[in-house]
């Protein structure tokens, strides 16, 4: 590491420890869920539905694609995607329960169990399940090889990606306990980039793969069409001028007007609008009957 000057550092007199130590205290809104070891805090079980597929997550951009995923599946007639999705509230600490930590090590969500196969099969990172369930339904992911290997292409795009926008730039543009101009601009400089990838490569592609809708479309609206509707962090979307990526903002209303996404948006959300709060679903009735507006009329009459 390069000599910096403590007097120029943020904040000012910082100095690079030798080892660096854990304070519980940093981390801004997150701090309480946030640690710097694995495992888990407490035991606690994992709810099991009927199904033979169980989700365990929350509305976040990664707990999305799984969800739009499973109610892609089912509009094109997969039966055997039906499934119980769990609630997983990670401000309250249920990723670090034992029975979740036994599905994910990394007590991150989502989480899949698939209860169909000889032995229980767990399922963790959303690329993992969204190519799991590709392949198990033989769904959403072309078979041509060079189509094949750009979806995947562009799978792995997205989750290398992610980490500059959500931990990054969406970490320091709106979580962070303090506004650092460097770190802004050094996140903001990457998303924009990434954004100007996404609208070049649209310009000539209806999909992230030519016309075929795959599961690339699959892992990245719910990050970038998020952004691009303006639906992250805030108002990151004047900020970061996403009315501009032209091509973009069309693709993202063409995937957002799709039933399936309008619905896998909702499961397990558990903010904003209560007619877009489905905190667990089990059932495709539970759209009609299970959104927290319908609960709050029915505890109501």
């Amino acid at each position: 590491m390069t000599d910096k000057s403590p007097a120029d550092n943020f904040p000012a007199g910082y100095e690079v420890p030798k080892v660096w130590t854990w304070d519980k205290g940093n981390g801004g809104q997150f701090a309480n869920i946030n640690r710097p070891i694995a495992g888990p805090t407490h035991d606690k079980d994992l709810p099991v539905g009927k199904h033979p597929l169980q989700l365990y997550s929350l509305a976040t951009p990664n707990g999305v694609k799984v969800t739009i995923m499973l109610e892609e599946l089912l509009a094109a007639g997969h039966t055997g995607a039906e499934y119980d999705a769990w609630l997983t509230r990670i401000g309250e600490g249920d990723q670090f329960g034992s029975g979740f930590v036994d599905v994910n090590p990394n007590s991150k969500i989502p989480a899949l169990m698939d209860h169909s196969t000889p032995e229980p099969t767990r399922v963790f990172e959303s690329g993992s399940i969204l190519l799991y369930l590709a392949n198990k339904f033989d769904a959403f992911l072309p078979k041509d090889h060079k189509a094949h290997t750009e979806t995947m292409n562009w799978l792995f795009w997205q989750m290398a990606s992610a980490p500059y926008l959500g931990g990054g730039f969406g970490h320091f543009y709106a979580y962070a306990p303090m506004h650092i101009k460097y770190a802004i601009d050094r996140f903001s400089m990457e998303v924009k980039r990434q954004l100007d990838v996404l609208d070049r490569h649209l310009a000539d592609n209806r999909y992230m793969v030519g016309s075929e809708y795959s599961i690339a479309d699959i892992a990245i609206w719910p990050w970038y069409g998020s952004l691009a509707l303006g639906k992250q962090y805030g108002e990151s979307g004047a900020f970061l001028e996403v009315e501009s990526y032209r091509n973009l903002q069309r693709w993202t209303a063409e995937i957002a007007e799709r039933p399936a996404v309008t619905r896998g948006r909702i499961v397990n959300r558990a903010f904003g609008e209560p007619s877009e709060q489905l905190h667990e679903r089990h059932d495709s009735s539970d759209f009609e009957t299970k959104t927290q507006d319908k609960i709050a009329q029915g505890a109501a009459s």
